[in-house]
């Protein structure tokens, strides 16, 4: 009985053995390494003589090239990179899912940096920046002079959640009038005592929220708080922030929140101290993330297409890398009013306004 064949990446020891290298390809052609790289890439300034002898070479010794080696050899990384303020939560990694998803079908790995509670994160923003092909950046991470620098560097940028900035892209969401018809929405229903949670300084979107909200109040002839209950997008800050909102002298009898982490955190507070919602405190959230339409009562809140957010951020960088396109686009993806329980509809299904 025959033995087989052993396997050409091992020696007769077992060990495995090291792949063929661009080097070698080239010893053998008698070719420069950069040469062997036109002939992977196709390009026409090599002789079609040269061409098959460097063909050859690579079938004789099966060559393939690493993802390292034709980054090397081309000048890039194989890599973007994608600067957050914060890794936690169900809004960011439906972004990142979407963006890496996009990345992948692209070729690109994807590395990511959270800057939430970092010293230095400009200078952090600026390492990764040596380290990856194009970048895109979330929200107010890094200051617009640091975003023009690295544009002006020649790094092709996405902004992502806020307003444009130098040469760069940039992908948001609608937000004002949005905020406007859900704060409407709630009016309709008869309050005139309303609160906002969130922090408007925090991000542009935040901002844009509490700028609608206070555009619908204005318009009704509705008493406009002067200041929002500042919280940050994190379940907890909503909770302490509905708290000290609900235990004051002149408690709201609706409050919409920034985010539906801090609507949920709303829940809890209204919740310890007996409150029923609606009927004593109506609470919409915006994002729509899936916990909101399992809430008791179901969350009415704002949906975002968080996924489509994040393809369409590294769709715009794999166009600026491909060097198809040097003007920037600026884009903003449609939001929708979705009407639920929480703000006194008293409906359990999904029902978009």
């Amino acid at each position: 009985m025959s033995l087989p064949k052993q396997s050409p990446l091992r020696t007769r020891a077992g060990r495995r053995r090291a792949l063929p290298t661009i080097y070698e390809v080239a010893r053998q052609a008698g070719v420069s390494i950069a040469t062997v790289s036109r002939v992977h890439s196709n390009e026409a300034v090599v002789a079609e003589k040269t061409r098959r002898r460097v063909q050859q070479a690579i079938a004789d010794l099966g060559y393939k090239p690493s993802r390292l080696g034709r980054s090397l050899a081309d000048g890039r990384h194989g890599a973007s990179g994608i600067v957050f303020p914060d890794l936690t939560g169900p809004y960011y990694s439906e972004v990142i899912l979407g963006y890496e998803d996009q990345a992948a079908a692209d070729g690109h790995s994807v590395l990511i940096l959270g800057t939430h509670g970092r010293k230095h994160a400009e200078a952090l923003v600026r390492g990764l920046a040596g380290r990856v092909d194009g970048m895109v950046i979330m929200g107010r991470t890094i200051s617009d002079e640091v975003v023009k620098a690295l544009d002006d560097d020649g790094l092709p940028i996405v902004l992502l959640a806020r307003p444009p900035a130098g040469g760069a892209d940039s992908v948001r969401t609608e937000n004002f009038l949005a905020a406007a018809e859900l704060t409407s929405h709630v009016i309709d229903h008869g309050h005139r005592r309303l609160a906002f949670i969130g922090d408007p300084d925090s991000s542009p979107d935040a901002g844009e929220r509490w700028a609608g909200f206070r555009a619908a109040l204005l318009r009704a002839g509705v008493a406009t708080p002067h200041n929002a209950v500042r919280s940050s997008f994190r379940e907890h800050d909503g909770y302490a922030a509905a708290a000290s909102l609900l235990d004051g002298d002149a408690r709201p009898t609706a409050v919409v929140c920034a985010n539906d982490e801090i609507a949920l955190g709303t829940y809890g507070a209204c919740q310890e101290r007996g409150l029923r919602i609606p009927e004593d405190v109506a609470v919409t959230g915006w994002d729509d993330i899936a916990i909101a339409r399992y809430t008791s009562p179901t969350l009415t809140t704002v949906r975002q297409p968080l996924r489509d957010l994040g393809a369409l951020a590294a769709r715009l960088l794999q166009e600026r890398l491909q060097g198809g396109r040097t003007e920037p686009r600026h884009e903003s993806l449609p939001t929708e009013l979705v009407i639920r329980a929480s703000c006194g509809c008293g409906r359990t299904a999904d029902s978009p306004s």
